[in-house]
């Protein structure tokens, strides 16, 4: 079960990914947030001042804070514009893949340097795999996801955590897709990035991780 909605208790078992939340605030507006465990704060639209650990900053889109504190609270003081946050909370560890903002849409002359599939594409994303898990929170638009050989239709809110070693792919886009992605705490040989079999060698997927 590899897509899942937001909510506690929501994301499988094996997930470092344990809470995720998409908040959305209109100029103006605040918002406090109460630490669970390590957290990540991605802003996905728009533009706001942050304040944690005893500093405040001014964030806009694609502004990325690790939040590994256990204790205390943050909090948005204003949204300077109409902004869009992604909150992610888990368990992850200290060496990680990566996180940022990503798109899709339709492409008229597809190309994929990824590994070869067998279902229809009419993308440039490439069909990969990874040495951690990586988490796609959607908040914008529509989209066929493939994790671990079987079909998603994703929009915003859902979240599609795929474990180490599974292939996965954006095919096909219904409505133009943003979303967050967060490549969690690297395992095996600790390659970052999308790897192939065809470049990288055959992928070694966790199959508890499904």
């Amino acid at each position: 079960m590899p897509a899942f909605k937001s909510g506690k208790g929501n994301s499988p078992e094996w997930c470092e990914l344990e809470y995720f939340e998409i908040v959305k605030l209109s100029q103006g507006a605040a918002h406090a947030f109460e630490r669970l465990c390590k957290e990540k704060l991605i802003v996905g639209r728009g533009q706001c001042r942050i304040a944690f650990d005893g500093q405040t900053v001014d964030a806009e889109e694609g502004a990325n804070l690790d939040l590994v504190s256990q204790d205390g609270r943050y909090e948005i003081t204003e949204a300077l514009s109409d902004v869009t946050l992604i909150r992610m909370c888990g368990r992850w560890g200290d060496e990680t893949g990566g996180s940022g903002i990503f798109g899709g849409k339709t492409s008229e002359s597809p190309h994929d340097d990824g590994d070869a599939v067998t279902y229809a594409k009419s993308t440039d994303f490439d069909n990969h795999y990874h040495d951690c898990d990586e988490y796609w929170i959607i908040f914008e638009g529509r989209a066929l996801a493939v994790s671990e050989g079987r079909t998603y239709e994703i929009g915003p809110g859902d979240c599609v955590a795929t474990g180490m070693g599974q292939h996965h792919d954006l095919p096909q886009v219904i409505e133009p897709l943003r979303g967050v992605w967060f490549e969690t705490t690297l395992e095996g040989q600790g390659r970052r990035g999308h790897l192939w079999d065809h470049t990288h060698g055959p992928a070694e997927p966790k199959p508890d991780r499904i």
